[in-house]
């Protein structure tokens, strides 16, 4: 299990920069394969709260987890990693002796059928899934410059898409994490579109842009 002071979201792309012991422990179990299938858990600490000190209750309950997909080993030990989300768990208990880092027990969170075609919101699954496009594009324009951004493809599945949406787009990790919690395709897009209009109203009125996403890189550390 990694707390981290940020939400992933399954297929979403997280760099990350590991210095700290039981971290870099973590890497080579990884690489290894003495942790399974090269994934491990990504899980959002509670703001003001540490899982060191807290235990379970010092983590929200909902994680992605997160496929290694590129290893770097540094001269001095540490560890440069890119990794992918990809699926959700509910975390259901905390084991902070079996391992240096923490360990839990999970369960998997699929997503659930919408009710309706229109998931019960008045508007066909298809056009929810173009005006959350559109929304996009528009907080994409305000936001980067060209070349930092990019559309998702035609034919990302549509429970996939929101959070490949939200993913180019520095939401607070409130928002993010209700969005992860979300199990219900057409209401994630529903949430999804009203967050990317919010944040491109935002923007516009604070006449700022965010910095590039490609120069956000997380660093684990014991400091």
């Amino acid at each position: 299990m990694f707390p981290l002071g940020t939400v992933l979201m399954p297929g979403m792309p997280l760099p990350l920069h590991i210095f700290e012991p039981r971290y870099r422990q973590l890497t080579v179990d990884l690489v290894t394969s003495s942790v399974p299938g090269k994934e491990f858990g990504v899980i959002a600490v509670r703001e003001g709260w540490t899982p060191d000190r807290d235990g379970i209750h010092g983590l929200h309950r909902v994680g992605c987890t997160a496929e290694l997909r590129d290893v770097r080993k540094l001269a001095d030990g540490r560890f440069d990693i890119v990794t992918r989300g990809s699926r959700r768990f509910r975390l259901l208990t905390l084991d902070p002796e079996s391992r240096p880092y923490l360990m839990g027990s999970v369960e998997w969170l699929p997503d659930t059928e919408d009710d309706t075609d229109d998931a019960g919101v008045g508007v066909p699954l298809g056009g929810l899934v173009k005006a959350a496009r559109a929304a996009h594009r528009r907080y994409c324009a305000t936001a980067w410059q060209s070349g930092e951004w990019r559309e998702p493809a035609s034919d990302i599945a549509t429970d996939n898409l929101a959070h490949l949406l939200a993913a180019d787009c520095l939401l607070p990790i409130r928002d993010r994490q209700l969005l992860l919690e979300q199990t219900r395709p057409g209401h994630r897009l529903r949430m999804v579109h009203a967050l990317l209009c919010r944040e491109t109203t935002l923007l516009a009125q604070l006449r700022a842009v965010p910095a590039p996403l490609s120069s956000y890189a997380v660093e684990h550390s014991d400091n």
